[in-house]
């Protein structure tokens, strides 16, 4: 077998250089190109062989063949991710840091899926038959009828695929497959990708749907180009903070659904337990004989895909040691937090120069939303006037930099699922028409929110 040339690859975008440089000409990422041994000689396409090519036939848009139904695969969480389930010929690619446990999640969802009657493959690179045996015991998923196998040749798991008609396989992981075209090892550059398509072009071409696990980098990206991710048809990635047992499955992209979908679960001894209310999940213990909570907190009437979450926002304002304050935040946008304190300070007259500000959503999940601006905002003015919010308030709403109060969307959602947890106040913008079970509070200034919560009137 003739030797591979040499060429350098941008692990960010997957772009190929001939040479070596220290910034990627295509992304202009900075030290992200890698050396691979392998890849095509110049040219693509033979002239000869264009020559004799057919070409394509062209469709319009109208078809009458009816929309091929999903494969149910009995995990409600992770069938809403991916759009109500998966579509039979789709590639899938689910990442997360390693422990997270991807393995205990797809071996649930192969396991209901069989034991609804889907013939299902779990091929696993990383771990030995007898370990994913293990694995289904203590889960109480043995009986399930799932295809093991223990492979990382991408050959014979081709062959096996188009010999076997299987409606669901799961490849764990991709960066353990290797192909023996190219020279270079598993896991390289050349390697993920020349397995990756490979597999996305079986499962397009009247195959299975695809379940590829890949690994994550140490900035949490998914290991390997980024044109894997373009392959594929949705990348789902499983997340969860060490130290607390919830999970949180998220999709970056999914052609077959919408992307700000989430899926709970809660990890246990015997695997992962689906949560359908998140809101109790994060929130915690809110049942107590205190009528009000601590000062610098609030809770965050938020909205993930299609359902509600509410979510507590803790803010600490302490002297600062040193000249400069320190800003620290977890779970949310630091970027926004800059503005909302600088729009309390400019617009509502609060100080906070030679303050350290600490802000954290409680429970380790990630909000994204504008809408969490009022919440963060409410819990650094208790902080400083160390004013508590009462304990039965749920606080959501958007805020510009004039110091007004922006109106949200989906307002009647986020104060329903309050009503069902008990909540019987709430600071938000200005509703198009008032609830009748719950006291809203209608703010159109942030200066409104300093003066009710310093001095105690909702």
């Amino acid at each position: 077998m003739a030797r591979d040339s040499s060429q350098y690859i941008c692990r960010v975008c997957g772009a190929v250089h001939a040479k070596w440089a220290g910034q990627c000409s295509a992304c202009g990422e900075w030290n992200c190109l890698t050396e691979e041994v392998g890849g095509a000689p110049p040219g693509a396409l033979k002239p000869a062989a264009t020559k004799r090519a057919r070409g394509i036939q062209f469709e319009d848009l109208k078809s009458e063949s009816p929309e091929p139904a999903r494969l149910i695969t009995g995990v409600s969480e992770f069938d809403r991710v991916c759009g109500g389930g998966l579509v039979p010929g789709s590639a899938l690619l689910i990442s997360g840091d390693p422990g997270v446990g991807k393995s205990t999640l797809l071996l649930e969802v192969c396991a209901r899926a069989a034991l609804k009657g889907a013939k299902v493959a779990y091929l696993s690179g990383e771990e030995a038959v007898e370990q994913i045996r293990s694995r289904a015991r203590r889960m109480g998923l043995s009986q399930a009828d799932v295809a093991l196998a223990s492979a990382t040749a991408l050959r014979e798991i081709v062959a096996t695929l188009k010999r076997e008609a299987f409606d669901l396989v799961v490849i764990d992981s991709i960066q353990t497959l290797w192909s023996d075209v190219h020279e270079a090892g598993p896991g390289s550059i050349v390697q993920v990708r020349a397995c990756a398509s490979e597999l996305v072009r079986l499962a397009k071409a009247g195959g299975p749907a695809m379940i590829l696990v890949g690994h994550v980098t140490k900035d949490g990206q998914v290991a390997g180009p980024r044109v894997v991710e373009h392959m594929v048809d949705a990348v789902l990635n499983f997340e969860g903070e060490r130290g607390y047992p919830f999970r949180v499955l998220r999709a970056g992209k999914n052609r077959f659904g919408a992307t700000d979908e989430i899926g709970v679960f809660e990890m246990g001894d015997t695997g992962l337990r689906e949560v359908t209310n998140p809101s109790a999940l994060f929130l915690g213990d809110q049942n107590g004989d205190r009528a009000e909570r601590e000062p610098g907190t609030a809770v965050f009437a938020g909205i993930e895909g299609s359902r509600p979450v509410l979510v507590e926002i803790q803010a600490l304002s302490a002297p600062s040691a040193y000249g400069t304050p320190r800003r620290a935040v977890v779970g949310w946008d630091s970027g926004r937090l800059a503005m909302v304190l600088a729009v309390l300070e400019s617009r509502c007259g609060l100080g906070f120069g030679d303050r350290d500000i600490y802000l954290n959503v409680a429970g380790g999940l990630k909000i994204n939303e504008p809408a969490a601006d009022l919440a963060a905002a409410a819990a650094l003015i208790s902080s400083v006037c160390d004013v508590p919010l009462p304990k039965g308030c749920v606080v959501f709403g958007e805020i510009g930099l004039s110091g007004e109060v922006r109106a949200v969307g989906r307002a009647e959602a986020r104060l329903r699922e309050a009503m069902k947890l008990g909540f019987d106040k709430a600071l938000c913008p200005p509703l198009s028409h008032e609830p009748t079970d719950i006291a809203a509070t209608s703010l159109s200034r942030l200066a409104e929110a300093v003066e009710r919560i310093s001095q105690n009137r909702y």
